[in-house]
């Protein structure tokens, strides 16, 4: 079931809702039992096969974890905790990777690839690594509260359950033990319905509106065509900021809905084009899997405890098993051991500057705006390799995005640039044919969009005047909106109204979010 549906907003949401509180009246845990029924529902809602598997997934973890939790001998808890791991990147493995490794053995010594009919299970990737967080945790005497309910609660509640954030059971299993959070809280479904319709018209304004333009730019180099200098970056910008404002719309309406239950979820994302390099926009975009990779992966592999070399080279293996997490593809994988060398980059350059005696800490406002530009120059450049269908793909859009193709503007601009299209052509710039991919309304889209992520206060600047939570979320750099600065008021109230009625009316062009597939 998508957020963006009728199906959802109308019939779902209002019931799960009503419900919920109405049995926290008669008992907190079978509030909390109804709230993980209904995110089973919600999970089967388009494939009701695959929740037999989540179950499974989380009762084997649960007594797992209890197994640990009540072995006095360390090496038996090792052992469980290294079997149980294993299991889960067992399974993760074969519903993500199986047809990937099969296609490249085969490919390898010649033969057919085998196919093998898999269905990769909605959200497999998210509630197997917050499930690999708990054993580990566990392992390590961390985890104190061992109520299944709970438990099923934490990993399938339906904010969280398909795209993130990925959760640590020591920020969600203490709040569904707490009687505050069966209680209706008028602020929090206020602030809560606000920041889920500000998600929704991410959602479906933004993103799917210039959605439209992504797949046809992407596709030239499959029929045969290199896109030229425009055309490049028409497509590769298209796609910057349809990923952008689809998570980003995502996680608003994951945390908007959570806050209406009264549980607060953490902050997924953080206006990452505004990043000044790469680690930077690594704290702001899908904080909490940045935040898994470096507790559980970067950190055991010895971090920056060994040296500047091992840290470079446990860098890049993170970032790269952080690509394969996003799909089973060699451009993941190129995509993960692009930003790791972007990682190594940043943190040599960083030592670099230490080295020579430069104060970190000191900039201008110029230098901050050459910064972004750069990052965000190279983030892009990412997003065409992590987009691309193939490498040959990516190779393609990034030659067209150099000019190795050609530079051509739409010859239908010619006549309405009148004298200076005439004075162009005359010193030699193209005005050739565009195909019709790219109109003028891609390049409006584009302009708005960057202003938008650039210059746009993000919604937890919107709300931290009006709801405290919010502004203990923001960095010290980052002050709440003015104009815009949410209050629980008449005026604001009939402003969400109007927001997410354009965004309902528009629920026709439903399209899944991108991180489903990952």
């Amino acid at each position: 079931m998508l957020f963006n549906s009728h199906a959802f907003i109308l019939l779902f949401l209002p019931v799960a809702f009503a419900l919920f509180f109405l049995f926290a009246r008669v008992s907190t845990l079978l509030a909390a039992g109804w709230l993980a029924a209904a995110s089973l529902f919600f999970y089967g809602w388009g494939n009701p096969a695959y929740v037999a598997l989540l179950l499974a997934s989380i009762v084997g973890n649960y007594f797992a974890g209890f197994a640990m939790a009540r072995a006095a001998d360390p090496a038996r808890k090792k052992r469980l905790l290294i079997a149980a791991i294993t299991i889960n990147i067992a399974l993760l493995a074969y519903y993500k990777y199986c047809n990937f490794f099969l296609s490249n053995i085969a490919t390898a010594f010649g033969t057919a690839p085998p196919q093998v009919e898999i269905i990769l299970p909605l959200g497999i990737s998210f509630f197997t690594f917050t499930q690999i967080a708990f054993l580990v945790d566990t392992w390590q005497g961390k985890v104190k509260e061992y109520n299944f309910v709970h438990y099923c609660l934490f990993v399938t509640y339906f904010p969280h359950l398909i795209a993130g954030p990925i959760l640590h059971h020591a920020e969600m299993m203490p709040q569904f033990a707490r009687a505050e959070t069966y209680r209706i809280d008028a602020g929090n479904v206020a602030a809560g319905l606000t920041i889920f319709f500000i998600g929704l018209f991410k959602k479906v304004m933004l993103a799917d509106g210039i959605a439209v333009y992504v797949s046809p730019l992407f596709g030239l180099p499959a029929a045969g065509i290199a896109p030229t200098f425009l055309e490049a970056w028409g497509g590769a910008l298209a796609y910057t900021f349809q990923l952008y404002f689809d998570f980003s719309g995502y996680s608003d309406m994951a945390v908007g809905l959570s806050l209406i239950f009264g549980v607060r979820l953490p902050i997924n994302f953080h206006s990452p084009y505004k990043a000044l390099n790469i680690i930077d926009f690594w704290r702001r975009w899908h904080i909490t899997l940045s935040r898994f990779l470096r507790d559980y992966l970067y950190v055991p592999l010895g971090g920056n405890r060994r040296g500047p070399a091992r840290r470079y080279i446990n860098l890049l293996v993170t970032m790269l098993l952080g690509g394969l997490w996003h799909g089973a593809g060699w451009t993941f994988l190129a995509w993960g051991a692009l930003h790791g060398f972007y990682l190594c980059v940043n943190h040599g350059w960083l030592a670099l500057r230490v080295s020579m005696g430069h104060d970190l800490t000191r900039s201008t406002r110029w230098g901050n705006a050459l910064a972004c530009i750069i990052t965000f120059l190279a983030v892009v450049a990412g997003w065409v390799v992590f987009r691309a269908d193939s490498m040959a793909t990516a190779t393609a859009m990034l030659k067209g995005m150099a000019g190795l193709n050609g530079f051509a503007l739409p010859d239908h601009w010619l006549p309405k640039w009148g004298l200076l299209g005439q004075w162009l052509s005359g010193y030699g710039v193209a005005f050739t044919d565009s195909r019709g991919l790219v109109p003028a309304g891609l390049i409006n889209w584009i302009v708005i969009l960057l202003a938008v992520v650039w210059f746009a206060p993000n919604t937890q600047q919107i709300m931290a005047r009006g709801f405290p939570l919010m502004a203990l979320l923001l960095p010290p750099d980052m002050r709440p909106a003015r104009l815009l600065a949410w209050r629980p008021t008449v005026v604001f109230a009939l402003i969400a109204a109007c927001v997410a009625l354009a965004s309902i009316v528009n629920l026709h062009r439903q399209s899944e979010f991108l991180y489903f597939q990952f």
